[in-house]
């Protein structure tokens, strides 16, 4: 990591910084006293920018479980030209992912709205996401890396996701839907009661039976705009999950 924070820096210039975020490392603050964040240790980071008319601008938010690459702009010509290119869906992201069981195929495409669960019907999670036809296009591609199990009967594999769209939730909500939740997910995995409880109780052994991860299993692994490309290894805590495995398949 980047000695004194959190984060580890891949690449940076003038303009920009790319930075490999750990999980439960927030992205923004969510109140004035709050935890930190990587918002708030990249401007302790770049003060000396700042100071002299820089400034901070996150790209790509990860959510606070979710681990991987964060492009970040430093100054504001920079952040409206990336934030063109996000709305352009001229930055490439791909992403790994562990689920439950093994697909029965090695691509597939779910192109499936997404739209808030707590406006069309009853939601005991506000921010919770889900398939409707009144919602926002959201289209995501999969690929099988790899497919392995831990035991006789607990079936995993390492998923590739590649969204063309960037909806809240998006690539959780769509493995859901295929049947493949990812490991650790508290609010589309098992049941969502388990969101509820962990906000209740904190981690508990017995989540921790039910989940197998104390987050969810997904990781920013590419980034991609124009002739630059930045890559990050699947971190330890997914990696040993995967090498733990008693049989793997292609």
């Amino acid at each position: 990591m980047t000695k004194g924070y959190d984060f580890k820096i891949i690449d940076e210039t003038d303009d920009y910084a790319v930075v490999d975020k750990p999980p439960f490392l927030l992205a923004h603050p969510t109140k004035p006293d709050g935890p930190t964040t990587l918002w708030k240790q990249l401007r302790e980071l770049f003060a000396f920018e700042i100071a002299n008319g820089g400034q901070v601008s996150i790209v790509n938010r990860l959510d606070r479980e979710t681990s991987g690459l964060v492009l970040v702009a430093k100054n504001s010509g920079t952040a409206r030209r990336f934030g063109l290119a996000m709305q352009q869906q001229r930055i490439a992201k791909e992403y790994l992912a562990i689920v439950w069981g093994w697909p029965d195929w090695e691509t597939k495409t779910v192109d499936a709205p997404l739209d808030r669960q707590g406006k069309h019907r009853q939601s005991a999670i506000w921010l919770k996401q889900a398939i409707h036809p009144d919602g926002a296009r959201a289209v995501t591609d999969f690929s099988v890396e790899r497919r392995f199990a831990r035991s006789t009967t607990d079936n995993f594999a390492l998923v590739r996701a590649k969204p063309k769209t960037g909806r809240t939730h998006q690539i959780r909500v769509h493995l859901a839907s295929l049947g493949h939740a990812i490991v650790g997910d508290k609010i589309y995995g098992p049941n969502e009661r388990l969101y509820l409880e962990f906000i209740e109780t904190g981690w508990t052994p017995a989540l921790d039976r039910q989940l197998l991860l104390p987050r969810h299993a997904l990781h920013s692994a590419k980034l991609a705009l124009d002739n630059l490309e930045w890559t990050s290894e699947l971190p330890r805590d997914l990696a040993d999950f995967c090498d733990a495995s008693i049989v793997a398949r292609p």
